[in-house]
């Protein structure tokens, strides 16, 4: 396993174990992070964990073009019951990520130092949110970072109500114009949108 020094550097990712963890260490500076997302990296690790960097293979992901609808969702966009702003509170979207409890976690991997690091980044142009409103209460949302290449990394989103955050997520694809959207890892939900694997050496063409 490769422990990372105070140099911004990462081993190749070929380097990465069977289940994609590549790095122990470093810091969640800017520069760090905008390096590793550039190479198809990210940090990932329980509160109680030391910082642990990600880059698996096979890599889950969404071309937009792959985007499903289901039946029922359409019906719900139909009934307005949401409206969607991207940028409006970066803050408070993180923020309701970290609270939002999962399923097989026992705790939030987005950290106080988590939440700092991608507010910094949000602020240089290189994160965005996606929120969810209904009657003006902040109801579901996401986020993730954009280096600005056609590739969108999502990082987490929460739902207070039923629907919030698909709604969000599948208002924020259809108006973008990206050509990937990386989520990382395998979830159902993200499966029945559309999602599927890809190899890492496809992904990391994207980059």
């Amino acid at each position: 396993m490769h422990f990372l020094t105070q140099k911004i550097k990462f081993p190749d990712v070929s380097k990465a174990s069977a289940d994609g963890l590549l790095a122990i260490g470093g810091d969640l500076s800017t520069e760090r992070l905008i390096h590793a997302y550039s190479h198809g990296i990210f940090p990932w690790f329980e509160a109680e964990e030391p910082l642990l960097w990600w880059s698996p293979d096979p890599r889950f992901v969404l071309f937009p073009k792959d985007l499903r609808v289901s039946k029922s969702t359409r019906q719900v966009f139909k009934k307005n019951l949401f409206s969607v702003t991207v940028n409006k509170d970066f803050n408070a979207v993180i923020a309701q990520c970290s609270n939002t409890k999962r399923k097989g976690q026992l705790g939030t991997w987005i950290t106080k130092d988590m939440i700092e690091a991608y507010k910094k980044l949000h602020q240089l142009g290189y994160a965005k949110s996606v929120e969810v409103w209904q009657n003006d209460e902040l109801v579901g949302g996401l986020y993730g970072v954009d280096l600005g290449n056609d590739v969108f990394c999502g990082e987490s989103m929460f739902a207070k109500v039923s629907n919030a955050s698909k709604v969000g997520f599948i208002t924020f694809v259809q108006n973008s114009d990206y050509k990937l959207i990386d989520c990382q890892l395998h979830t159902k939900h993200l499966e029945s949108l559309g999602g599927k694997h890809i190899s890492r050496q496809e992904f990391l063409k994207y980059l």
